[in-house]
């Protein structure tokens, strides 16, 4: 499978270096010269890595790194920290906040693509795809598939993320904001207001046996996935 990597370096030149490396080991690229590029970037395309230099104008790399971590969205992409800082205290502020690896300027684009592949392995094995099941419930990641006692339940394509993004979002409002930036991305313009109608079609489909009843408006905040009863 493809995997697209985020490239971002205030630096032409490198980044042309590193996407020639990239794409010759079948990679997708994805370019930012700065921390806010990068970031929309990263909520629209939600790419497989992000190659992150430490110094960038503006928001520093390590800045980015701390954001990224922080917020739901974004905090299980892997990071490797491109940087010309060899201080060992650099790279232990680097890797406690979260970035799984740490490459010192200057390197060789194979030993790059060598250290990009162990995390990318990493970052497959802890993926979850085995099913998820709520009472008669079942979301199966890996097929696609969405079952109530066994019987499929037909999904389109936006019902299924939000279904997927409900079931591992439990018990917790979402904003209809906070829905958009997860489940269609941060920089598609979508209103608001639709979001009900996805909100409809979904609780529509899960019928069966009443399970659109974990589905919950909260009045004033927005929606949650709950299998308690609603009060």
């Amino acid at each position: 499978m493809n995997k697209t990597i985020l490239v971002v370096d205030d630096e032409t030149p490198i980044r042309d270096m590193l996407r020639l490396a990239l794409e010759m080991a079948d990679y997708t690229v994805l370019e930012a010269g700065d921390a806010q590029q990068a970031h929309s970037l990263i909520i629209d395309k939600k790419p497989d890595m992000i190659l992150l230099d430490w110094m960038l104008p503006g928001t520093s790399g390590i800045e980015l790194a701390r954001r990224l971590k922080r917020e739901e969205l974004t905090q299980k992409i892997p990071i490797i920290m491109l940087t010309a800082k060899s201080e060992e205290d650099n790279k232990i502020q680097g890797l406690e906040l979260g970035a799984d690896d740490y490459i010192t300027k200057p390197f060789s684009p194979r030993e790059l693509i060598a250290r990009l592949k162990a995390v990318l392995r990493r970052a497959d094995a802890s993926e979850i795809n085995e099913p998820i099941k709520i009472g008669a419930l079942c979301l199966d990641p890996a097929s696609h598939r969405v079952t109530i006692d066994d019987v499929p339940v037909q999904l389109g394509p936006t019902e299924f993320r939000l279904l997927e993004f409900f079931l591992t979002h439990q018990e917790r409002v979402y904003t209809r904001n906070q829905l958009l930036d997860h489940v269609w991305g941060g920089n598609v313009y979508v209103e608001e207001r639709t979001i009900d109608v996805h909100i409809r079609r979904l609780r529509k489909a899960l019928t069966l046996e009443g399970h659109d009843r974990f589905i919950q408006t909260v009045r004033g905040a927005g929606y949650r996935f709950s299998s308690k009863v609603a009060v």
